[in-house]
């Protein structure tokens, strides 16, 4: 099948290069000419483990290709996926202006006699397919020669490739059987194991999204605010964590408590699921909560550094382990390490951190504020202590002995819960974690 992919972002480059490797000729589109130039000569743009390899490989074969033409693009081919960012407004909601401003162009594109199906595989507010179908009618689109569908994505990103080959499941919004036999045949190679390709109307799956998102988003605060009353009670949210997740309606995922969560999805999908909720004039209050209590726990650990210091962490130097806003990935959209470096610099330390991905993407964002460094243990060396923003496999084993030699104070503050309080305890660290008693050698 000949597919167009619109749009190279995160969603649009897994989707497209996922779908060339079951055997698809693929065609991305975008209008950032240097990154499709980029792409064209092999050079990936994101980082996502496990899919450079196929990306090559599918590009070798030429079955995956890249262009700024969006005639080229989608000439010939049978299903036009729209991986467009959908970007929070002022006011909470999703930005369409990408989504609807192509839809308008496709319009003046697609044959009288060219049937078309035209996927919305961003993540939509309810409503959305209706607006696409309105805005290719407006603009030239003839009635019968596509079809607008809803297939929301549910990718992770650090596993995005193991998602979309072996998805739980697959969400299409449609009402036409045609499209429904199309996508049918494109998915069978991603389901052979029996996971479903579920079938519903398309408000339906715009909404599965953004309840599945803010559902997990929800499971995250919820064990944050568990953590919170486990420091003032005494008790310890990993032993909490264990006892509630062996219960199988509840499931041991999503049960870590952290320093909030971050990324391209969850945020602005809570966000946007609460102002749609407002629109409709509906107060979804566990949501509205689940914002206000992420913002906060983010900072979480801030109290305790300063306490520590006795509230002045003037010229003082802090190790940051960790940039990106979870592991095994660059990404670094609503990450808490940002929280946490904005709030040391305007207390006057400055900071020096390592992240195996992120630190090129922080850069840009920052500039000269903090300092790079180019391992973990260079990022300790005179440090007054070490702080944990992400939970990077190489910082769950580390060499206690050289931290010890090179951190000034055996101070840390870990906002993932990495190390055990009893090795920690013999180390003779101060140790302040989430949800856990601290260990205080004083």
């Amino acid at each position: 099948m000949k597919i167009a992919v619109i749009g190279t972002g995160y969603v649009g480059l897994v989707t497209g290069t996922c779908f060339a490797e079951t055997g698809n000729e693929v065609i991305c589109v975008d209008i950032d000419k240097a990154k499709v130039d980029k792409l064209a000569s092999g050079q990936i743009t994101i980082y996502e483990p496990g899919l450079e390899k196929i990306f090559l490989r599918n590009q070798k074969e030429s079955r995956l290709h890249f262009t700024t033409n969006l005639a080229e693009g989608i000439k010939g081919a049978q299903v036009i996926f729209l991986a467009l960012p959908t970007p929070p407004g002022e006011d909470g909601s999703a930005d369409l202006k990408y989504i609807l401003g192509v839809a308008k162009d496709l319009g003046g594109l697609i044959g009288k006699d060219d049937y078309k199906v035209i996927i919305d595989k961003s993540t939509v507010p309810v409503g959305t397919a209706d607006k696409v179908k309105k805005a290719l009618a407006n603009n030239g689109g003839h009635d019968g020669s596509y079809d607008v569908v809803s297939n929301p994505e549910f990718l992770r990103e650090g596993v995005a490739v193991d998602d979309f080959m072996k998805p739980d499941r697959v969400v299409i919004g449609t009402s036409s059987e045609k499209a429904k036999k199309i996508l049918n045949d494109l998915y069978a190679p991603f389901v052979r194991q029996g996971n479903p390709i579920i079938f519903m109307d398309e408000k339906s799956a715009e909404l599965t999204k953004y309840a599945a998102n803010s559902f997990l988003a929800t499971k995250i605060t919820f064990m944050n605010e568990i953590a919170q009353l486990c420091e003032l009670l005494g008790a310890d949210v990993d032993m909490v964590r264990k006892g509630i997740g062996s219960d199988e309606r509840i499931g041991r995922r999503f049960l870590f408590p952290g320093i909030g969560y971050g990324g391209s999805c969850f945020p602005k999908d809570v966000q946007a699921l609460a102002k749609s909720s407002n629109e409709v004039n509906y107060e979804f209050k566990i949501l509205e909560a689940v914002m206000e209590v992420n913002e906060k726990q983010k900072l979480h650990l801030m109290p305790s550094i300063k306490t520590y210091f006795k509230d002045d962490l003037k010229g003082k130097k802090i190790a940051l382990w960790g940039l990106a806003f979870k592991p095994n990935t660059d990404d670094i959209r609503e990450a808490p390490a940002l929280y946490i470096i904005e709030e040391l610099l305007a207390a006057g330390a400055t900071v020096h951190t390592f992240d195996p991905e992120a630190m090129p993407n922080v850069k840009q964002v920052v500039g000269d504020k903090i300092t790079f460094v180019e391992s973990q243990y260079d990022a300790l060396k005179e440090a007054d202590a070490l702080v944990i923003a992400t939970e990077w496999s190489e910082f769950r084993t580390p060499d206690f002995t050289k931290i010890v030699s090179l951190l000034k104070n055996k101070a840390i503050f870990d906002g993932r819960n990495l190390f055990d309080l009893k090795q920690m305890e013999d180390l003779g660290f101060h140790y302040v974690s989430i949800g856990r008693r601290v260990v205080n050698p004083l």
